[in-house]
């Protein structure tokens, strides 16, 4: 009687956490990936990326941005996305979790709503930015089911061979020389010769265009290249490594047991940064000199650098949150983690708005520290939206949007 009561009542909600500090933790690390990503995208949205070497050491702030470039490939380039991967990973495997506890319908309810994180990717990649990831993650997402029988030893190694896997397939690219993204790369042109969008103009497109549809332009051949930068950079195998590793976390309910984790945190922390700190100086060389060794000992760099780092950082970041935990920064942090998918979407809004031609049109016109320090403003301005927005609701906008149509109910959102 009692158990057939119990999924009519958590209906909507998420699985529940002990206490209101793990609650802090996974918000607060989220909030944190929020602010590195936002860190490593505004140079696309500023079009600084696309700019030639010759523009670049032109701009009166050259000298500085170099420091920069090589600070922001050291300590932030694909080190948040591995923790938003971690964390997607953990949150499905919540919701995964959860929804099969509900009963037979608990796979519909799971793939309903990866179907809806979808399709909001989509939407972002064709109609607001080509730099979408959303997608990728939902559609990763609907594989971790098949996992989900696994033991923890076989879903470690597995993770464990994903991620290492890049770096064979870069291997087997350069020395056959291979072009797994060829189609892609062509029809990506061939938009472009539509259009008229050439190498010359590439770089200032998006700050020349005063109309949505001269964004929209880039943004049909950008859905292109953004197929060809998941190909050439096997972003599938690494995502769905580190979601493995989320789910892991997850389904074993790691989060919530933090505490009594001490040791095992320390040695994450000490063992990751043994690797990632000397191999991250010749990574960002890689990354500043356009991979003067090869892709393969790029990928390898990538592999052996980028990862530890990520998993120092969130070892390292929940090791201070547990002995800091209602310190304000933390508190502060788990504001905008709270509504991530909606600040996340509002970030590209914040990017168009200020660097496109549609909006302030500072695209191609800053370097990369006033980058930076516009990145910082807006992120600043997100943490204290989402604490007013929460104080009063809550769900961010599209989290509550997500829930609603996962469970075809209405779902209040007025506290």
């Amino acid at each position: 009687m009692n158990t057939s009561k119990k999924p009519k009542k958590t209906i909507g909600r998420a699985l529940p956490m002990p206490t209101q500090e793990r609650y802090i933790l996974l918000d607060a690390l989220r909030g944190f990936a929020l602010l590195g990503i936002a860190i490593a995208n505004f140079p696309e949205f500023g079009l600084y990326t696309f700019m030639d070497k010759s523009h670049v050491m032109a701009m009166p702030s050259a000298d500085v941005d170099i420091v920069v470039r090589f600070l922001e490939c050291y300590f932030v380039d694909g080190k948040f996305y591995t923790i938003f991967s971690v964390l997607f990973g953990i949150g499905f495997a919540i919701i995964l979790e959860h929804a099969l506890a509900r009963g037979v319908n608990g796979y519909h309810i799971f793939y309903r709503r990866m179907l809806l994180l979808l399709l909001m990717g989509l939407f972002h990649l064709f109609f607001i930015w080509s730099g979408d990831i959303l997608a990728l993650y939902a559609l990763l997402g609907m594989l971790l089911p098949v996992f989900r029988n696994m033991s923890n030893r076989s879903l470690l190694i597995t993770a464990i061979g994903l991620l290492i896997l890049p770096v064979f397939i870069d291997g087997c690219v350069e020395a056959f020389n291979l072009q797994p993204s060829r189609w892609f790369q062509d029809k990506m042109w061939e938009y472009c010769g539509m259009y008229g969008i050439t190498h010359e103009n590439y770089a200032s497109w998006l700050q020349q265009q005063t109309t949505y549809t001269g964004m929209l332009q880039f943004l049909v051949q950008g859905a292109f290249e953004r197929m060809t930068e998941f190909i050439d950079g096997n972003r599938y195998f690494k995502v769905l490594g580190l979601f493995l590793i989320g789910y892991y976390i997850g389904r074993n309910r790691l989060y919530a047991k933090t505490k009594n984790m001490a040791h095992r945190l320390n040695r994450v922390v000490l063992c990751s940064l043994f690797l990632g700190i000397p191999l991250s100086v010749f990574y960002s060389w890689s990354c500043m000199e356009n991979h003067l060794w090869g892709q393969t000992v790029h990928s390898m760099l990538y592999t052996f650098s980028v990862f530890p780092m990520g998993f120092a950082y969130i070892a390292l970041f929940t090791i201070l949150c547990n002995h800091f935990s209602d310190s304000v920064i933390f508190r502060l942090l788990s504001f905008p983690g709270r509504m991530a998918l909606s600040n996340y979407i509002c970030q590209s809004l914040w990017g168009i708005l200020l660097f496109y031609g549609v909006g302030l049109g500072l695209g191609t016109q800053v370097g990369l520290c006033y980058i930076l320090v516009i990145t910082l403003a807006v992120y600043a301005i997100e943490m204290f939206f989402s604490q007013l927005w929460l104080h009063y609701l809550r769900y961010g906008l599209l989290e509550w949007i997500w829930r609603m149509l996962t469970y075809g109910k209405w779902l209040g959102i007025r506290k």
